[in-house]
């Protein structure tokens, strides 16, 4: 029998251990809020029920952790384990082209609770080393980045940490555990919008941290301060979810590299974004750090309008979100990146013309033929 069991059969049996009362193999729904306290305290605030734990232990099986933790939305699971990590009077650094959630929150949030930040260029990791102080705690980074595909050299991050004794964190959200696990190149904390490809059906809000079981403990302790919990509910759903999202990625991937493949060569689309193409500045990175393959989502700028451009699509839906089985599609501009000032966007090189576009599991002829007759 061979050592290691791969992704597809991990999806499917870790974690999810049936019903111990009637023998089905699917894990019934806990919905309980009181429950006997004899042998242990178990209560949805603890982040310890029944339901918690299936989805904690098949998400730290496929990001090859040794805990994992499931919140009621991404932005609950990185707040809550930045919080817990860094304190008052310490420093974290972050790369400058994060999500917008993400970024607002940094930028109007860390200052109330004292704590010192910088902001660096991920694509010389030498810029983490020279941001690093005395009182550095954490070093957070995002690779692919939304919405412009930047890729950040992970294990190169994690060794200038290392070496400093400051902890890692990166959103994974855009790889998902399917195409890439920092954990293995040396990451201490990755953290999900499990909304988007844990979830994939695009009708759930979570999130998750997958990390080292010391970790797990610090960041649960601090999450029951800060409450975030998932109802029972919702977690049932997201290790349902969490069953397909081998088939789903792996079908997104494809999709999304042929249709990366054909608007790089229209003439009406002057840049896309994707780092399956040979070329994408980290493309020789993605490649070694993304095994799995390069994610379902891309951008790419339009010329004119792009809100017209978007009315014209037939199958890709306007709409916030990604990771789902529909394709859908939206402009940073009005949607992640709204908190940001038109100074901050242009910054980011982020343009007024430029679409994201989450690939979904329809048969990909048919997503790029849309993409034509729009164009047209």
């Amino acid at each position: 029998m061979k050592d290691k069991i791969s992704k597809l059969t991990i999806s499917i049996h870790a974690g999810s251990h049936g019903d111990p009362q009637f023998g089905g193999i699917v894990s019934p729904i806990y919905p309980s809020s009181a429950i006997d306290y004899d042998a242990e305290v178990t209560y949805p605030r603890y982040f310890n029920t029944p339901n918690h734990q299936a989805v904690a232990e098949k998400l730290a099986a496929l990001e090859n952790a040794e805990a994992g933790i499931v919140f009621s939305s991404g932005m609950a699971a990185i707040m809550t384990s930045i919080l817990t990590v860094v304190k008052a009077g310490e420093h974290a650094i972050f790369q400058n082209d994060l999500y917008g959630g993400t970024h607002h929150a940094v930028m109007s949030d860390l200052k109330n609770h004292s704590i010192d930040f910088s902001v660096v260029d991920a694509a010389d990791p030498e810029n983490f080393r020279k941001a690093i102080k005395s009182n550095t705690k954490l070093i957070y980074i995002e690779t692919p980045s939304n919405p412009l595909l930047k890729v950040t050299d992970i294990a190169a991050v994690a060794a200038i940490a290392k070496a400093h004794g400051v902890l890692t964190m990166i959103d994974n959200t855009f790889a998902s555990p399917v195409n890439q696990n920092p954990i293995d190149l040396g990451i201490d904390i990755v953290a999900h919008s499990g909304t988007k490809y844990i979830g994939g059906h695009s009708d759930l809000c979570c999130g998750a941290v997958a990390t080292s079981r010391d970790l797990q403990e610090r960041i649960r302790k601090n999450a029951l301060i800060l409450g975030g919990s998932l109802d029972a509910h919702t977690c049932w759903l997201v290790e349902r979810s969490l069953k397909t999202i081998v088939l789903r990625v792996r079908q997104q991937n494809k999709s999304a590299q042929a249709i990366a493949e054909f608007l790089e060569a229209e003439p009406r689309v002057p840049s896309v974004n994707y780092p399956g193409l040979k070329s994408h500045p980290s493309y020789a990175i993605a490649a070694k750090q993304m095994p799995g393959g390069f994610g379902g989502v891309l951008s790419f700028e339009v010329k004119g309008d792009t809100t017209a451009f978007i009315k014209k699509l037939k199958y890709i839906a306007k709409a916030v979100s990604l990771g789902g089985v529909e394709s859908t599609i939206s402009e940073p501009k009005l949607t992640s990146h709204v908190a940001l000032k038109p100074s901050e966007r242009k910054a980011a090189g982020i343009s007024d013309q430029l679409v994201r576009l989450s690939v979904g599991i329809e048969e990909t002829s048919d997503l790029i033929d849309d993409l034509k007759q729009a164009l047209a």
